[in-house]
């Protein structure tokens, strides 16, 4: 290709009047510009790394207490330095090198800066016990008592001015240990509703048992763990829960979200993944350079940010034992995948970022490319979808060296993976379930060998412009890819298109074009590929899919009753499984503890007494008036659980570092070992839109997405 040229910044040959060195100008350039815009980068990331460290600290703040402290020290003729000086000099010849002014500058300015940092960790500590409290989550939604006005005064006079994305990260408290006591009674209140009282009484035996005799011991040592670590659960979460498992990723921890629901912005490919690309591109550069808001309830409130930090440039790398988590701190290029064939496409040129319309002509280019896949590479990716063990075996056996290490290199240093996916996925208003169905299908596991699952995020623009994502789930919860998703779909008719439907802008004369990845693969690798494959479609296979759109009503008349809409929906859903099942079942909710460092999720046992009660009264005879009493107390009893889950309070992570604590000291507890092996039959976890700002849906109500959605949690389980 004549473009591949250019990426050659000399060559020579060898002639009898010696060596005829050729430079390539256009390539030094590129060089020279590559090489300014690393620097900005790592400037970019000093100068916020000590923004963040100082916070609520500024510049501003240091020359305000430093101006002041001279001043007020001039102003009385007072010795700025606190007499430093004058004890240094007794040791040391300071008067050689400095004059009295000059010690009293200086001097002045080490001890502002003292004071400067003092306030700085004052307000912090402060911050971080005012943080703590949690009383402002019993109020009623829309009314504030006294108290807790107060409170949100003063957790805004400490919290700074424009924070940056990690700048609350030292002043968040830490996740609190529950007692044994109080986790035990909240888990035998949760599980009475799902046993008879012959099981009950036997749970409830190990139960106290447990709490008298093995208990105590396991929670000093995690007593000892939360006060050493940032959170005493994040890590052990992240390695046994995700990284530990043995099993496909594909379905069973992956999960994807969706494209807008009744908009069609272009129905060109290339073009579609043009906006989206260089979307996600913006999104990543305010992400180096911390300019993301962080997440803050009630606008008061920070949350973690923690998990923002391994959103690209990610990888899950198979292990025989367990998984790791390889990350880059930075990453020019991506890696698009198109009918088996692989390319890396370079994100910047000029040293800037590729403008949408130039990336439109990448993907132009790669659509265009009539090359056969190389034997083994179509299905390459089913390794990432079938079970961690081979694939581990076959990375160390097959893509340890050479040109297959190079190419699996481009892959996993990648910002994120793009699929260029051949069919057409669209909601259809006339088939709305069916066509919603495939479509998930697709994003959850398209064909099994044509999404690299352990990229962090995959990004799927089909044929018709129809687009989505698939992230894997160790690095971070959906939250945090839901809000990445929400400013890509905002920025697209931001961007917008021609009236023909391409990119606005003009392509590149000089671009480079995509580089085709190369593969060797042996049979014995390809063996491993097709019992992968073989796998992840019986996985596949086994997943039964639908999404019913629902529009009869929303939240806004859910409030308009005074009750949490989130509460509703899980009493509703509890109500049409007892009807569908007839039996009630564990069911598990997500509830996010990121009011806590390095928060990540807590459980919430959605299926309490007060909503069995509601349910048997709805099949049963009772009046209205009785149903919607227990209806009330339902949802009131919905929240609490929710609010003890967001405020460290919840039961089922106490129990898991309780378990794995157990495990390292060799102890056996039948307790914990019924209570984890226990199945969670019905997943309700769900999130809601967070940048409202975002989206105008009063003048564009059309501008919604139906979400995402996740596998289910075992076999024979139920999602929503």
């Amino acid at each position: 290709m004549a473009e591949a040229h250019q990426a050659v910044a000399f060559q020579f040959t060898v002639t009898p009047e010696g060596i005829d060195l050729h430079l390539s100008h256009e390539a030094l350039r590129q060089v020279y510009l590559s090489g300014i815009h690393s620097w900005k980068k790592r400037f970019v990331r000093f100068k916020n790394g000590i923004m963040t460290g100082v916070y609520p600290g500024s510049p501003a703040g240091f020359s305000i207490v430093v101006g002041s402290y001279m001043a007020y020290n001039k102003f009385k003729q007072l010795d700025p330095s606190l007499g430093l000086f004058t004890k240094l000099g007794q040791h040391i010849p300071i008067s050689r090198y400095m004059s009295t002014d000059s010690q009293r500058i200086v001097g002045g300015i080490l001890v502002g800066t003292s004071l400067w940092v003092t306030i700085i960790m004052i307000m912090r500590t402060v911050l971080k016990s005012l943080l703590s409290w949690h009383g402002w989550m019993q109020e009623r939604h829309g009314s504030l008592s006294w108290s807790s006005r107060i409170w949100m005064v003063l957790v805004k006079v400490f919290s700074g001015r424009k924070p940056m994305l990690y700048s609350f990260q030292n002043s968040l408290p830490r996740l609190p240990v529950p007692s044994i006591k109080d986790t035990c009674e909240r888990y035998l209140e949760s599980v009475r509703p799902l046993m008879d009282d012959q099981q009950f009484e036997r749970m409830k035996g190990l139960t106290q048992d447990f709490e008298k005799n093995l208990g105590p011991r396991l929670q000093w040592y995690l007593k000892l763990k939360s006060w050493w670590a940032s959170n005493y659960v994040s890590d052990w979460w992240e390695e046994y829960i995700y990284l530990r498992g043995r099993g496909p990723i594909m379905v069973n921890s992956n999960y994807y979200a969706m494209d807008f629901l009744y908009v069609f912005p272009t129905s060109i490919q290339a073009a579609r993944a043009g906006n989206a690309i260089h979307s996600i591109m913006l999104y990543r550069r305010k992400l180096d350079r911390a300019q993301i808001k962080p997440l803050m309830l009630l606008h008061t409130i920070p949350m973690c940010s923690a998990q923002y930090e391994r959103m690209f440039n990610t990888t899950r790398v198979p292990g025989v034992e367990t998984d790791t988590l390889q990350h880059v701190n930075e990453s020019k290029h991506i890696v698009v995948y198109h009918k088996g064939r692989y390319f890396k496409v370079w994100m910047f040129y000029d040293g800037r970022l590729l403008l949408p319309r130039e990336i439109e002509q990448q993907m132009e280019r790669i659509l265009a490319d009539k090359s056969e896949p190389l034997p083994g590479e179509e299905r390459l990716a089913a390794l990432t979808a079938g079970d961690r063990t081979p694939w581990a075996k076959a990375r160390e056996s097959f893509f340890s060296r050479g040109k297959n290490k190079q190419s699996l290199d481009a892959v996993e240093k990648a910002a994120f993976f793009l699929t260029l996916d051949d069919t057409e996925q669209r909601y259809d208003a006339k088939n709305p379930v069916k066509s919603l169905d495939i479509y998930a299908k697709s994003l959850l596991h398209g064909k099994c060998y044509d999404r690299w699952f352990d990229k962090s995020l995959n990004m799927i623009v089909y044929k018709n412009g129809t687009m989505g994502l698939n992230a894997e789930h160790s690095w971070a919860d959906a939250p945090i890819v839901g809000h990445l998703w929400e400013h890509v779909l905002s920025m697209d008719p931001k961007l917008g298109y021609t009236e023909d439907g391409h990119c606005v802008g003009k392509p590149h004369p000089n671009l480079p074009g995509p580089q085709r990845l190369q593969w060797t693969i042996p049979a014995e690798c390809q063996e491993a590929i097709e019992s992968s494959l073989t796998v992840a479609r019986a996985l596949a296979d086994d997943v039964d899919c639908h999404i019913i759109p629902f529009t009869d009503f929303g939240k806004g008349l859910i409030k308009k009753c005074r009750t949490s809409p989130d509460a509703f929906i899980q009493i509703a859903l509890q109500l049409a499984h007892y009807r569908d099942k007839g039996k009630f079942c564990l069911t598990y909710e997500a509830s996010m503890t990121r009011m806590f460092r390095e928060g990540r999720t807590e459980t919430v046992r959605s299926c309490t007494i007060e909503t069995c009660a509601f349910v048997r009264a709805m099949v049963g005879d009772e009046t209205r008036e009785e149903r919607l009493r227990l209806l009330k107390l339902a949802a009131e009893k919905h929240q609490n659980l929710y609010r003890l889950a967001m405020t460290g309070q919840g039961i089922d992570r106490h129990l898991f570092c309780l378990y794995v604590v157990s495990k390292y000291l060799g102890e056996d507890s039948p307790f914990l070992k019924e209570v984890l092996s226990e199945p969670w039959k019905l997943s309700t976890s769900q999130t809601p839109l967070q940048q409202v700002e975002l989206f105008d849906l009063v003048r564009h109500p059309e501008y919604v997405s139906s979400g995402g959605g996740f596998g289910p949690v075992s076999l024979a389980s139920s999602n929503t």
